[in-house]
């Protein structure tokens, strides 16, 4: 695909979205420490960001939809810069919870919005292609913004990694005035429509999957910084090469996931949620040695990121005549599933079952997500794929 200044400017904002919320996971030890909480009560930044990704998605989603496109995209840039302007300045847990929130509003209607304005800008045959373009930003997040925001949160203070991640807000800003055309709102729409697709059995199944399926990667992700540190006994300079190969393994697992979706969204589903259960049962035993721990966050990755396109497509081929609110929707529940595994890992934690109970709760939660898969595969026909453009 060609260089296109739009699509660069929503794949930053993406990418920004993308630190905002993954960061504070590599910073959790150095939050505890210099606002006095446990390691769980800094868990719950996590939650909180992710519980209002999952309010905030339909609810933006359906109170902008006369607002023109790239005004509310700046809009949402504008709400994710303050928030995090509002962290950075934090002197208090409350107050760096409360900023938690505030960012978090922006999240599923950037996503939701900015998927269909990217798939507007190119021809039908390439909409895939710059929707996928976006959602890079996210992915390079991970290999690259979030390692970086960890490492200067451990040089210059956990405070400095959230005013990069405002001055990149202040960027996206600049960047969405600037390249994007000025894109009216959508004409027609029944909220209330899309409201009652949404409580269709089918489509509360495919958000239900989301959620156990997030959960069982948030469950140990958001504790990775200090389960490196403790039991795998790591260097801060370790712990930064590892969130790098997750990075990486969530790059692959993200090809592999659309790739193998495309031919059959439950088979991938299935192979993925028992993979993903077979490695974090693996890495239970292995944390105590920096090889195998290495060999498995990698794997970790690809399984955990595998699984994002089959539920996305899951959730869009049976929300297909509501899919402005499903698509924001399931970023919502991918967020809930969120801040339950961020929940469960600070309750094993808290409850002092150790680390490698931690990992396995979360093998437990994708256990319970194949489950679900294989339970609906046999009540009903697989899957459909949605037909491209």
């Amino acid at each position: 695909m060609k260089l296109n200044p739009p699509l660069l400017a929503l794949a930053a904002g993406a990418f920004g979205i993308g630190v905002t919320e993954f960061a504070p996971m590599g910073l959790l030890p150095v939050i505890a420490t210099d606002l006095g909480v446990s390691i769980p009560s800094a868990g719950l930044l996590i939650s909180a960001y992710a519980l209002g990704v999952m309010l905030g998605a339909p609810l933006m989603t359906l109170t902008t939809g006369r607002v023109p496109r790239r005004t509310l995209l700046i809009g949402l840039a504008v709400i994710f810069t303050a928030g995090n302007l509002l962290a950075a300045i934090s002197d208090s847990y409350g107050m760096l919870l409360a900023a938690r929130v505030v960012t978090s509003l922006n999240h599923g209607a950037f996503f939701g919005v900015g998927s269909i304005v990217a798939a507007g800008l190119v021809p039908p045959n390439r909409q895939a292609g710059a929707v996928a373009a976006m959602f890079m930003g996210l992915t390079i997040a991970n290999v690259v913004g979030v390692p970086l925001a960890t490492w200067a949160g451990d040089a210059l203070g956990w405070r400095a990694s959230f005013w990069g991640i405002a001055g990149v807000g202040v960027i996206v800003i600049a960047a969405l005035r600037l390249t994007l055309p000025n894109l009216p709102a959508p004409s027609g729409g029944d909220g209330i429509a899309e409201l009652r697709a949404l409580g269709r059995g089918p489509v509360l199944a495919a958000l239900a999957l989301t959620v156990i399926g997030s959960s069982a990667m948030f469950t140990v992700f958001t504790y990775i910084a200090p389960i490196l540190r403790d039991a795998t006994h790591a260097s801060v300079g370790f712990i930064t090469a590892m969130l790098v190969t997750y990075g990486l393994g969530l790059t692959v697992g993200n090809w592999l996931g659309g790739k193998f979706a495309d031919r059959s969204v439950d088979r991938t589903l299935i192979v993925t949620l028992a993979s993903l259960s077979a490695i974090l049962t693996a890495f239970a035993f292995a944390m105590p040695f920096a090889i195998p721990t290495s060999v498995l966050v990698f794997l970790w990755g690809v399984a955990s990121f595998a699984l994002v396109p089959p539920l996305q497509v899951r959730v869009m081929a049976a929300a297909s005549d509501a899919p402005n609110l499903a698509s924001s929707v399931n970023i919502g529940a991918f967020n809930l599933g969120n801040a339950i595994g961020a929940a469960l890992g600070g309750a094993v934690i808290a409850g002092g079952l150790g680390y490698p109970a931690v990992s396995l709760a979360g093998a437990g939660a994708a256990g319970l997500g194949l489950l679900l898969v294989l339970v609906l595969a046999r009540r009903g026909a697989s899957t459909p794929v949605p037909a491209a453009g």
